[in-house]
C-alpha cells in the first residue's frame, strides 16, 4: 500500500561459514540469510527490499553475563575481531538504519557482515 519498503533479518557471521561446536546456530542463522535471499527475489518488484545484518561478538547484556565473569575468556573473544574489540548495539543499529535507508535503495537480498573483520580473515 506504500509503494515500497525495507525489511531488515538479523542473522549472524555463524551464517555466513562455519561455525564449529556451534552447528545448530550456524544452521538456523544460514537459514535466516537463505529466508532473506529468497525474500527478496519474491518482492522485488514490490519494490519491498530484504536485507539481513550479520553480527559478530555484540556488547549486550548477555554477552556480560557469559564473559565478563571471566576476563581471559572476554580477552579472548574480543581478540577473534581483528578491530581487537567486540561490536557495540549502536553499530548493529547503524547497519540496520543503512539499510532501511535510500542510500541502500539498490541493495537487496544482502547478508551485510558488521564483524569487525572476522569474515576478512
Amino acid at each position: 500500500a506504500q509503494g515500497g519498503g525495507a525489511i531488515v533479518n538479523t542473522a549472524s557471521v555463524a551464517g555466513l561459514g562455519a561455525a564449529p561446536k556451534m552447528s545448530i546456530y550456524s544452521a538456523s542463522k544460514h537459514a535466516v540469510i537463505g529466508l532473506t535471499k529468497s525474500a527478496a527475489i519474491e518482492y522485488a518488484k514490490k519494490k519491498i527490499r530484504v536485507n539481513a545484518v550479520c553480527p559478530a561478538v555484540i556488547d549486550t547484556d548477555m554477552y556480560r553475563r557469559a564473559y565478563e565473569t571471566d576476563p581471559k575468556k572476554a580477552e579472548y573473544v574480543a581478540v577473534m575481531h581483528p578491530v581487537g574489540r567486540v561490536g557495540t548495539v549502536e553499530e548493529i543499529a547503524s547497519a540496520v538504519l543503512y539499510l532501511c535507508s535510500d542510500g541502500a535503495s539498490f541493495t537487496t537480498g544482502h547478508a551485510l557482515a558488521v564483524d569487525g573483520g572476522v569474515t576478512a580473515i
